[in-house]
């Protein structure tokens, strides 16, 4: 199936690492702060720009600016972070180690690092420390977007296959943000594993309200009405799925039949 991917943070995508955190602790993200000097403009500058270089898939240039931002100013955390996190995305999980471990070191408070840094960790399988960066991202008053850490625990605890707390966190994250589609499709899916497909129903709609179908949530949408037994819902669900995603494994799930 499609791969569901991450909340990270929109002005930067950051990460760090092991030091201990105070979850009552609040500071504003570096990011977001006015650089002190020269170096620190120069080192966010580079930052942001490798930044969307990694949103835009160009690893390459992504890394060279996050190790030019380090150079530059070896005291700005959101430097490393983006290293780790493009490091993290080319699987060279020792060195993003590394890098996020430096960023925390350098801000230890900082919301937007602590919520990356919680990814790296559920990614690397230490989920429940993962949890720990979260929530101190989530509960701080400074930061602007805690739908996100929210949304990225609700998918931690989808890899614990622990769907209660998954839920209740996705719950968070959509109240929080109305468009969070990532939060509402995951709802409409856990509503789904557990039999109220009248609730899952709803989500979906709500879901295509904020986007245009996908793959997954086509592929719900069949599975759903059926439960319910819609069989023209149904019908139109698996329309779209034929016409706009043929030879994705949803498309071929519903050729073979198999809705479970």
């Amino acid at each position: 199936m499609k791969r569901i991917l991450p909340i990270l943070s929109a002005a930067l995508l950051t990460a760090c690492a092991g030091t201990n955190v105070a979850p009552n602790s609040s500071a504003a993200p570096v990011a977001d702060q006015i650089p002190a000097g020269q170096a620190e403009r120069s080192a966010k500058t580079h930052t942001e720009l490798g930044a969307l270089y990694l949103q835009a898939g160009n690893l390459a240039v992504a890394l060279e600016e996050a190790r030019l931002a380090t150079m530059i100013d070896p005291g700005y955390a959101p430097g490393f972070s983006l290293l780790g996190l493009a490091q993290m995305t080319i699987n060279e999980m020792p060195q993003a180690r590394l890098a996020f471990e430096r960023a925390v070191q350098l801000a230890p408070r900082d919301p937007q690092i602590a919520n990356d840094y919680g990814w790296f960790l559920c990614q690397n399988k230490q989920e429940r420390e993962a949890m720990k960066y979260f929530e101190m991202a989530a509960q701080n008053p400074l930061y602007k977007t805690p739908t996100r850490p929210y949304t990225n625990a609700g998918l931690c605890y989808l890899q614990l296959q622990d769907g209660k707390n998954a839920e209740a966190n996705f719950q968070r994250a959509a109240m929080l943000d109305g468009a969070n589609a990532q939060a509402i499709y995951h709802l409409a899916n856990l509503a789904y594993g557990r039999g109220d497909y009248p609730t899952a129903r709803k989500r979906l709609g709500e879901l295509h309200r904020l986007m245009e179908p996908n793959a997954d949530s086509l592929w719900l949408g069949v599975r759903v009405e059926r439960k319910i037994g819609n069989r023209q819902a149904e019908a139109g669900y698996a329309s779209q799925l034929r016409r706009k995603f043929a030879g994705t494994p949803q498309h071929q799930a519903l050729m073979e039949g198999k809705y479970e």
